[in-house]
């Protein structure tokens, strides 16, 4: 492969359906966009590409080992399959209060179901049983969303009104590590999209339309609002 070439391609999910779509960069002239094909993975050997814009690893535990192995071996990986073993939704909620910034009020909880018996007699040794509930329904509220307290694409997903609906979702979680977050009632609702933590762009987004109509909202971003943020080079 000549070193000019760069293969980029981004992977989406949409309804359960995964697709790439391939993205040009006014490059060299020998540049060369093409769909990502895996063959075998090699510890330490390239995979063949300059870049891979990726999008959908976070749920292919194989697809992030190789992205690991291709940034170890020279290739441009975006986005950073490194991050996503410190990113998660609990934790950010944490650093979240940490720094100032209001966020729903939040409570991890283990899995409902255990692995096996070493979890469990692990479980049983450090874990109380059972849970101080009335504690964590007066903290959070209701009504509450009950997530996966890491990943995203609004799976496993549950909205809870009354403590009998969340026992019973919980019941059906498995080993899914859940947590349990207070609604907000929002009156505008935006996603911050940062490249490199230069640039950001701010898009009206509304959870509660259908996945394809999220972007089409009421309302727009208040620019006054964002005016000073844009000064302090805020990021997102």
């Amino acid at each position: 492969m000549k070193k000019s070439e760069s293969y980029l391609a981004r992977n989406t999910v949409s309804r359960g359906h995964s697709s790439i779509a391939l993205i040009r960069r006014p490059a060299a002239k020998t540049s060369s966009p093409k769909f990502v094909r895996i063959d075998k993975v090699i510890q330490g050997e390239p995979c063949g590409y300059d870049v891979v814009i990726d999008r959908i690893s976070q749920d292919v535990p194989f697809y992030r080992a190789w992205l690991k192995n291709a940034a170890l071996t020279g290739t441009a990986v975006v986005n950073n399959p490194f991050w996503w073993s410190a990113d998660e939704k609990f934790f950010n909620n944490a650093l979240a209060t940490k720094i100032g910034v209001a966020v729903p009020r939040t409570v991890l909880l283990p899995s409902h179901e255990v692995a096996d018996r070493h979890e469990r007699r692990t479980r049983s040794a450090i874990s109380a049983y059972p849970l101080d509930w009335e504690e964590i329904f007066n903290y959070v509220g209701w009504p509450a969303f009950f997530k996966p307290f890491a990943g995203g694409g609004w799976k496993t997903f549950i909205a809870c009104t009354i403590p009998e609906e969340f026992y019973r979702a919980y019941s059906e979680t498995g080993q899914l590590v859940m947590m349990l977050q207070e609604e907000v009632k929002f009156e505008h609702y935006f996603r911050c999209y940062s490249i490199d933590q230069r640039n950001v762009r701010i898009m009206p987004y509304d959870p509660r339309h259908p996945y394809h109509l999220r972007y089409q909202t009421e309302w727009q971003a208040p620019q006054g609002d964002f005016a000073e943020c844009r000064a302090r080079r805020a990021y997102s």
